[in-house]
């Protein structure tokens, strides 16, 4: 069953990410179908900690970046989302490559939203599992 109230293309959800953190970091939406949404990011000097492995809040950031996107995508004209709360575990080291978030929602109500997160490495392993939870204004 198809979620998504609004109408965009891959194109035009990248072209959202000009100027922005999203931007900055490299993030580019990879897939959008009738109830999920992926994107990759890269794992390099934007993304490391001093240590040189993917940052745990740049994983957040992806995830956030999923999650309120897909939020906005299921409302109408007036509508907004804000995130309210996320949280994120973290399952392996990830040191170069890119690593892909797949976004999927766990409640879909009026006012609130709940989604999942999945971040897997190059070779499919996850590495974090993030939940989102937003709300709807308007």
């Amino acid at each position: 069953m198809r979620i998504w109230k609004r109408e965009l293309t891959l194109e035009a959800l990248n072209k959202t990410s000009e100027g922005t953190l999203v931007g900055h970091l490299g993030i580019i939406y990879t897939h959008l179908d009738d109830d999920s949404l992926e994107a990759e990011m890269p794992v390099d000097h934007r993304t490391h900690q001093p240590f040189g492995l993917l940052h745990g809040g740049a994983s957040v950031v992806l995830a956030e970046t999923l999650g309120s996107m897909a939020s906005f995508l299921t409302t109408t004209e007036g509508q907004c989302v804000v995130g309210t709360e996320i949280n994120a575990s973290h399952h392996r080291a990830v040191a170069s490559g890119t690593v892909r978030g797949v976004c999927k929602p766990l409640h879909l109500g009026k006012t609130s939203q709940v989604w999942e997160i999945a971040i897997f490495d190059a070779r499919g392993k996850r590495c974090c599992t993030s939940r989102l939870t937003t709300a709807t204004l308007g």
